[in-house]
């Protein structure tokens, strides 16, 4: 079945095997007819696949199927690759239109990247330190903590805040980098944090990408 999980994995192959070749032209051919079979029109380029998670979760919350309306959420394994994914779905290759979300950190990388690529970065948000810390901030680290507890990771949590290098630092860097301690947390806890928002304002780069998409 062609949906736009298969664009996605053929996009996420032709990163990574090179535009040079028949292998890279062959990929890209593969994406392109991908493209125009499910009526592509946006590419949101992300960092990882934690922050994929909870932009699909947000959609999810406002009713909206982003495959549906042409747009396909893509994981790009870091922000190192955003002027190789750039290059590729913006207008030097498939001709996409580009959105996204960045961290300040990184806030580089994308300016370098997409203005090679002549892509404008208006539509690209920035966070201050990284969605996690965003949504952390959103809805408090108590809260944060419920969640944590419901989930079952309690005395891991525990455990991780009486580490000596722990010690000192604010709840809400513990908690952040708590999310990034064990491979797939980020993953589930993007999608969970983004599901407890409820009267708290959704984080300004998160909501204003959704609006602009």
């Amino acid at each position: 079945m062609t949906d736009m999980r298969t664009f996605r994995d053929a996009v996420t192959g032709w990163a990574a095997g090179g535009a040079g070749g028949p292998a890279g032209e062959t990929a890209g051919e593969t994406a392109g007819e991908l493209a125009v079979q499910l009526d592509v029109r946006t590419a949101v380029l992300l960092e990882g696949p934690s922050d994929v998670a909870a932009v699909e979760a947000l959609a999810e919350r406002h009713g909206r199927d982003l495959a549906a309306e042409g747009v396909c959420v893509v994981s790009m394994g870091g922000a190192m690759n955003v002027a190789r994914y750039a290059d590729l779905l913006g207008p030097p290759g498939l001709g996409l239109r580009l959105a996204g979300l960045c961290d300040e950190g990184e806030r580089g990388f994308y300016d370098r990247g997409l203005e090679r690529a002549r892509v404008p970065n208006r539509e690209f948000f920035v966070c201050v330190a990284d969605l996690e810390d965003e949504l952390i901030r959103a809805l408090g680290v108590a809260r944060v903590e419920e969640i944590v507890r419901a989930e079952g990771d309690l005395p891991a949590w525990q455990t991780f805040v009486r580490q000596p290098a722990q010690q000192g630092r604010p709840p809400q860097r513990q908690m952040r980098r708590f999310l990034g301690t064990k491979k797939g947390r980020k993953i589930r806890y993007g999608r969970l944090l983004v599901e407890a928002l409820d009267a708290e304002p959704v984080p300004a780069p998160l909501h204003d990408l959704l609006a602009s998409l």
